[in-house]
This record gives structure tokens, C-alpha cells and sequence, in this order.
């Protein structure tokens, strides 16, 4: 009740009404968790070593799995009501068979302490005020306010718009390209608002990733139980996950880590949110499946892993490679270490392979998204903004081996914990050690090896963080349980560990990026004193190897100069008003930047028009991004119809040509001909291109932004042209020309109210819709409502 009215008061303060609260809330548990908790009782018997919460995440999980598939076959047959008939269908079939009627009680099972049923609560709350502190409060439910969200944010309540209206999906802000991405997470949320009418906008902006949030934290406690044995090694493995950062020894930044605990990118990233709780089940079912527990050999263990690795081969593919590479190091390991036959993990790794080859070659067309194979690409971006150079800035040889270096010394103190599983080698043949480590292995791999425009590979070793921080927590304590060392003195080990770092940090003074004329072996100095305070302690250890017994108080302070020093430096960094730090800066509009009228005009015309149809504007650059950044999303957004071209930074075809050194956003659009006529009709408008544009792509309405704060987009080539398509006008003029005749003579530009019907006006935004061939036109304006 403790986390429950946290979130309240949180949402609440931040403009989340009681109503919208009540519904959704009523939603998560009787429409999601109640039948996918009867489901997973009736097929999984290893729910009775699960305590009542883990049982119900679990149970959350799967309804979030069954829902999104019954949704897409419903929205598909154009019922998308229709996927509130599961539940109804779940619980008709748990009250009228005798067989099934004893899971409304469930089977009696052990609770968890009341200790750690606390810690839960106090981390749920912990993510509630996380999330007001860095998303909420930047991200208000209102215009103008709101246009200033990260550019992602409109992407994804666009795809949210496009699944509550048409399966199979494609890209809403260009119309015709297919939408080759993870979409079943905007399958839920379009689900979420036709079942309790709350609006797409509030569920992505505030309710909808918090169930999932919680879900996925019990989750991580439950696989780190399983693995550890303990609950002790539960709440470290969470710990590990929402708190995991590298040693922070720069004044004024936080590490080298553009990621660091999953609550960072849970709103901006519902992918992978989705994701990761989804990817937990998995891994929590083969834990049981893999180390071939009896009460996991029923026969619904293996159905639910299928459905579960379904939902995360839509909900976010990358964690399936990292499965693939985990459960062929558990077959390698059974079959040379125990000598037998590796039946269960070579099942699952079939599974997951299957869903893998799907995905990526039905699911998303073969697309690449602009990831590419590039070693230390990783590496050398942050060189160049560690320096001040610039991110395309290439380092030397030698600095790029340093940097790399940096990374590696950086990650293994992070997770120094693992080592703790040398005192006990047979541990390391266990097959679930093996899966963490195998996942941890394949991220980390991932993003050394991949590279990507936006740093996308680094969410594999996002996803890797849970199975990292549970492998680290067993050897922490495989260590702890073996020297009996105390709460009390590991306490005070881990408090030097942060000390440590502190000290280091302050007598360095090293800020990044390094001021003009500033060595660059100023990067290394703070980790090379650290290095050196490292090797001095090893030295007394292995002088002092046969009586030594500290080697728990040794794992505590080395993971302290990691994670806690970390968090320690972004608390002092902010009390002090120097915000985050350092050299990654998040890019958003600025307030005075935003056109005013979006959200009136976008809800008019969802109001007034018909899903299929299409929309053009001339709105195509995030506003106050010079030269033109193709990450403008908000218009079909806010209104959830197709357009014609808006911005194409995230399609397919515009990451595909995208090649290392250039501007994924600045890339021209392709198709020259075709936002040539769009912007024509915009910049000069005639007749005959008004005429055009509706009968040779279907346009209906158009929705010109008439402020013009950004500038001109790049334009393609125009099929058969060698110069420059597409000027036919200057940014921000709309339906001007210094050649116009008289308005609406044939072949003369005019204004766009002479070849459209105005139908709304709010701020800067106008809404005209192109007459029907066969009528008259009327030109019917309204005002914009209260």
C-alpha cells in the first residue's frame, strides 16, 4: 500500500486525473494480471516456489504477452474491442471447469520476508519519484510544454495512433513505408486505450510504463532467488540492475556510460521496457527447465516460454540474439563438462533461434536499422566527446587502445562480483550461471563489436544488466557465506569504496570534455591512480594470501568505486545545480521554439476525419534543429492519421542508406518527386498540384504549419533532374509566390484557401480539407473550441 499511494501522489501531482488512475489501474489488474495469473497457475507448477508477488508479476507478464496477440488478430478484423473477450473468456473458463476452479486460491507457498517485501516497496516508490524527477517533471500533458519532449517521444505516440487504427502497421509520417520495428508495445497501449478510453497520450507520458516497471523489478528478484538462493542476493541482483553505472571519476560527469540503470530509458524507450519484462520470464522459466526441476517438467513450462518468446520477438528482438548466444554456452558447457545430452537447452535454444530468423526476416523485412558491424565504434565515439573533438573525430591507434581499456577496466569493476564465483569452480558449469553469463557475455559483445548512428547497440548490454548483476550478486555471495563476513564491516568496506573514488575524483580534477590545449592523458589520470591503489592492495593480498579472509570486503569496495560512487557524484552534481554532467547533453526543442496550436489542430482533425485517411504538411524539421533534423513526429501524433511525408529520420529506408561518419537526421528524403508535390502545394499552390496531390496519392486533408520556425529540408533528387528539386518557395511562406497571378486562375499559385476548404485554425496550424472532384467546394472555417 506504501508504493501504491506513492504512485498516486506522484501521477497526481503531475496532472494525471483520478479517473484515468482508477480505470487503467482496474485494467492492469483485472484485464492483465487476474487471468494471466489463473493461466500461469493452471500450466506452470513452479509458481509454488514463487512468493504471492512474483507470482502475480509473472502473471502480469503474460497478460501483457496474451494481450498484445489477441489485440493484433482483433484490431486486424476490425474489433479492436474484441481483445477485452480473453479475460472475459479466461475467467468463464476458471469458474465453470472443476479442474480449474481451485486456481482462484492458488496453492499454498512460502512469502517472502517482511524485510525484502519492504526493500520492493521502497524501489517501486524509488522508480515512481525517478520518474517524476527526470521525465515528469520535464514533460508536461500540455501545449506548448509538452513539444519540448525528447524527439523520440511523438515517434512513439505516433506508432501508438497508427496500431489503434490499422494492423498490419506501417510508418504513420510516410505514408507506404512499412514499419519494420518493435511495434507490440504500441500494440498494448493502443489496447490499453480502447479498453478504458484513457488517452494514448497519458498512458505513454505517465501510466503506461509503470506497471511494467513494477513487474520487472519483482521479476529480477525472482530469477536472482533462484540463482542465489537466497533473498539477500534477490535484492542485490535488483540493486545491481536500476543501479548499475561505471566508476564516475571525471569532476563533472557521471562515467563513460551514456546508460546506466533501466528506470533512465523506461519512458524514453517503451521498447525496451516492454522488452526486458517480457525477456524475464524467459529467463526466469529456464532456469527451472534448464537445470531440470521436477515441478518444471510439466507440460505447460515449455508452451509458456513459446508464448513468451513470441512477445519479446515483437517487443524487442535484440534480447533474443543474447538468449541464442546464453543457451549455446549452456549446451557447450553440459555436454563438455557433464558429458550428457543437452536436450532442454537445445529446445529452447531452437525456440529462440526460430523466433530470432522470424523477426528478423519476416518481422522487420531484413532491415539492418542502421546497425552495422563496427568494432570500438563505441570506443571511439566517446573519445571524440571525452576530448571535445566531436563524436566522427577518429582517435589514434593509440588512444583508441587506451579508451578501450578504460571501458573494460570500468566494466569489470562494475561487476567485480563474478570473480567471487572462482572460490567455487563448479558453480561455473551450472546452466543457470551459465545463461547469465552467457547473456552478459553477448551484450557486452554486442556493443563492442556493432555500431549504429544513435548508439542502438548499446541496449544489449542494457538488456544484459539483470543477468550481469545476478551473476555478480551469487559470487558476492558464494564469497560472503564462505568467510562469514559481516554486515556491519561490508557495510563499512563499500563506504570506502566511495571515499575512495571521491578522493580520487576531487585531487584529479579531470573535467570532460577537455578544455582546448588540455593533454589527453588527462582522460586516464583518474583511473590510473585508482589502477594504481588496485594493484598496491592486490600486492598485500598475495603477500598476505594464506591468512587472508577479507576477500568479501574487497568485492564490496571495488563495486562501491563503481555503481555507488557513481550515484554519489550525480547526487552532488545536482545539489550543486550542475545537472547531469559532463559530455552527453539531452537534445529537445526549447519552449519559445514550439509552434503554438499542434495539439488543437492534431485532436480537430482526428476528430473530423476518417482513419484511412491521408494527410499531407509541410511540417517536415524538429524545430529549432539547423541544418534540417527529419525528426519531426507530432503531427501524426496528435492526430493519429497517415501522412504523406513528415519526418522520416526512423524509417527503414532513410537507416539503411545511412552510412558511418554521416547525419542519420540530416539525410535527404528519397523520394524527390514526391515531397517536391507535397511542398509545392504548401510553398505555391495551384489548382492542378492540390488536384495532383489528391488523385495521385490519396491526400485529403492538408495541415500546413504556417509559423516556418525550421528550416528547409533536403530534398532528393527529382527523378530526371540534375539540380536542386523542389524549391518552389521559402521556408515558412506558405501559399505565397513572387509569380502569383490572380487566385485560383488556372495554372497560377495562389493561396491554399483557394483550392481548399479551410476547416480550422489554431495558432500556427491550419486545416484545410482538398474538395471532392465531383462537388462543390465550401469553405467552412471553424474556430478552435474551449
Amino acid at each position: 500500500m506504501f508504493a501504491i499511494a506513492v504512485v498516486v501522489a506522484v501521477l497526481t501531482f503531475y496532472g494525471v486525473s483520478a479517473a484515468d488512475m482508477a480505470f487503467f489501474g482496474g485494467y492492469v489488474a483485472l484485464g492483465l494480471a487476474l487471468p494471466g495469473l489463473l493461466l500461469v497457475r493452471a500450466l506452470y507448477r513452479g509458481t509454488r516456489r514463487l512468493a504471492p508477488v512474483e507470482e502475480v508479476a509473472l502473471g502480469l507478464a503474460l497478460g501483457y504477452a496474451v494481450e498484445v496477440l489477441v489485440y493484433v488478430a482483433a484490431r486486424a478484423a476490425g474489433s479492436p474491442s474484441l481483445v477485452a473477450a480473453w479475460p472475459l473468456a479466461t475467467y468463464v473458463a476458471f469458474a465453470t471447469a472443476p479442474r480449474l476452479r481451485r486456481h482462484w486460491k492458488g496453492a499454498t507457498r512460502p512469502c517472502a520476508p517482511a524485510w525484502y517485501s519492504w526493500s520492493l516497496a521502497l524501489l517501486v516508490a524509488y522508480v515512481a519519484a525517478w520518474s517524476s524527477f527526470t521525465f515528469f517533471r520535464t514533460t508536461p500533458l500540455t501545449w506548448p510544454g509538452i513539444g519540448t519532449s525528447l524527439f523520440d517521444m511523438p515517434y512513439h505516440l505516433a506508432l501508438v495512433g497508427e496500431l489503434r487504427h490499422h494492423v498490419p502497421p506501417t510508418v504513420p509520417m510516410v505514408s507506404g513505408e512499412p514499419l519494420l520495428y518493435h511495434w507490440f508495445v504500441y500494440a498494448h497501449l493502443a489496447a490499453a486505450s480502447w479498453t478504458t478510453g484513457v488517452e494514448p497520450l497519458v498512458l505513454l507520458f505517465r501510466l503506461g510504463m509503470l506497471p511494467m516497471l513494477v513487474a520487472f523489478v519483482v521479476l529480477v528478484g525472482a530469477i536472482g532467488h533462484r540463482v542465489t538462493g537466497s533473498r539477500a542476493g534477490a535484492l542485490l541482483a535488483i540493486g545491481g540492475t536500476i543501479f548499475v553505472a561505471v566508476p564516475s571519476l571525471y569532476a563533472n560527469a557521471n562515467g563513460l556510460f551514456t546508460w546506466t540503470g533501466v528506470q533512465h530509458s523506461a519512458w524514453e524507450s517503451p521498447t525496451q521496457t516492454f522488452g526486458a519484462l517480457l525477456f524475464a520470464p524467459v529467463v526466469l522459466l529456464l532456469l527451472d527447465l534448464l537445470e531440470r526441476r521436477r515441478r518444471a517438467r510439466g507440460a505447460g513450462g515449455w508452451p509458456l516460454v513459446g508464448v513468451f518468446l513470441v512477445a519479446v520477438m515483437g517487443a524487442k528482438a535484440t534480447y533474443l540474439p543474447m538468449l541464442v548466444a546464453g543457451l549455446a554456452a549452456v549446451a557447450a558447457v553440459e555436454v563438455w563438462v557433464r558429458r550428457r545430452s543437452p536436450r532442454p537447452a537445445l529446445a529452447a535454444l531452437g525456440m529462440a533461434a526460430a523466433c530470432l530468423g522470424y523477426a528478423q526476416f519476416v518481422l522487420f523485412g531484413g532491415a539492418r536499422q542502421a546497425t552495422i558491424v563496427d568494432p570500438l565504434s563505441l570506443m571511439r565515439r566517446t573519445w571524440g566527446e571525452l576530448t571535445g573533438l566531436g563524436e566522427n573525430a577518429a582517435p589514434p591507434p593509440a588512444s583508441l587502445a587506451g579508451i578501450t581499456l578504460l571501458y573494460l577496466l570500468c566494466w569489470a569493476v562494475t561487476w567485480c562480483g563474478v570473480a567471487g564465483l572462482l572460490r567455487r569452480p563448479r558453480l561455473l558449469a551450472r546452466p543457470g550461471v551459465v545463461l547469465m553469463l552467457g547473456v552478459g557475455a553477448a551484450g557486452v559483445g554486442a556493443v563492442v563489436l556493432l555500431g549504429g548512428p544513435a548508439m542502438n547497440q548499446g541496449y544489449f548490454l542494457q538488456g544484459a544488466y539483470p543477468y550481469l548483476a545476478v551473476a555478480a550478486a551469487y559470487g558476492f555471495l558464494v564469497v560472503a557465506r564462505g568467510e562469514r563476513a559481516s554486515i556491519l564491516a561490508t557495510a563499512c568496506a563499500a563506504g570506502a569504496g566511495v571515499a575512495v573514488a571521491h578522493l580520487v575524483r576531487t585531487l584529479s580534477g579531470v573535467e570532460v570534455p577537455l578544455p582546448p590545449g588540455e593533454p589527453e592523458t588527462a582522460l586516464y589520470r583518474p583511473y590510473l591512480v585508482l589502477s594504481a591503489l588496485a594493484v598496491a592492495v592486490a600486492v598485500v593480498l598475495v603477500a598476505t594470501r594464506r591468512r587472508f579472509r577479507g576477500w568479501t570486503l574487497v568485492i564490496a569496495l571495488v563495486t562501491a568505486v563503481g555503481p555507488l560512487s557513481a550515484w554519489h557524484a550525480r547526487a552532488l552534481l545536482i545539489m550543486h545545480g550542475g545537472g547531469e554532467g559532463g559530455v552527453y547533453r539531452v537534445s529537445r526543442p526549447a519552449a519559445p521554439q514550439v509552434p503554438p496550436g499542434a495539439l488543437d489542430a492534431g485532436r480537430w482533425l482526428r476528430a473530423h476525419s476518417d482513419p484511412g485517411d491521408l494527410v499531407a504538411t509541410n511540417a517536415h524539421c524538429a524545430w529549432g534543429r539547423e541544418p534540417c533534423d527529419s525528426r519531426h513526429f507530432w503531427l501524426s501524433a496528435l492526430s493519429e492519421r497517415r501522412v504523406l511525408v513528415e519526418g522520416w529520420a526512423y524509417t527503414a529506408s532513410n537507416l539503411d542508406r545511412w552510412r558511418p561518419g554521416e547525419p542519420m537526421t540530416g539525410l535527404p528524403f528519397w523520394d524527390g518527386e514526391r515531397i517536391r508535390l507535397n511542398d509545392e502545394v504548401f510553398r505555391a499552390p495551384t489548382a492542378a498540384s492540390v488536384r495532383l496531390l489528391g488523385e495521385r496519392y490519396g491526400v485529403r486533408w492538408l495541415l500546413a504549419e504556417e509559423s516556418g520556425p525550421g528550416p528547409a529540408p533536403a530534398l532528393g533528387p527529382e527523378p530526371g533532374a540534375t539540380g536542386e528539386a523542389g524549391k518552389s518557395g521559402k521556408p515558412g511562406e506558405i501559399g505565397k509566390s513572387g509569380e502569383a497571378g490572380k487566385a485560383g486562375e488556372p495554372g497560377k499559385a495562389g493561396e491554399i484557401g483557394d483550392f481548399a476548404d479551410l476547416r480550422f485554425r489554431a495558432g500556427a496550424y491550419a486545416v484545410y480539407r482538398i474538395p471532392d472532384p465531383s462537388g462543390p467546394s465550401r469553405n467552412v472555417f471553424r474556430e478552435p473550441g474551449p
